[in-house]
């Protein structure tokens, strides 16, 4: 019998590695880091999200009226992501 209320467990996912070192990432959650630029300011946050083809890289910006990430985008490469970032 196939169960399909199985709930993958809680991994702990390595930091992504950029290839430019414009940028730094910092843990914030679980699978949540935050971008920020050389001067140490924010630009946005890289979530790693599950998807049945692999890992996939999602860009956000944190609306601070309504403390909700809104979606920049969503990648397959970590660095696609940031520079979604670095460019919007």
């Amino acid at each position: 019998m196939l169960d399909t209320q199985t709930t993958l467990p809680a991994l702990a996912y390595a930091r992504p590695q950029l290839s430019s070192a414009r940028e730094r990432l910092v843990r914030a959650a679980e699978r949540l880091w935050r971008v920020e630029d050389p001067s140490g300011r924010v630009i946005g946050h890289l979530r790693i999200v599950v998807d049945p083809l692999g890992l996939r890289y999602r860009a956000e910006r944190l609306h601070l009226t309504t403390g909700i990430f809104r979606l920049v985008g969503e990648f397959w490469r970590a660095d696609d992501a940031v520079q979604s970032l670095r460019n919007g």
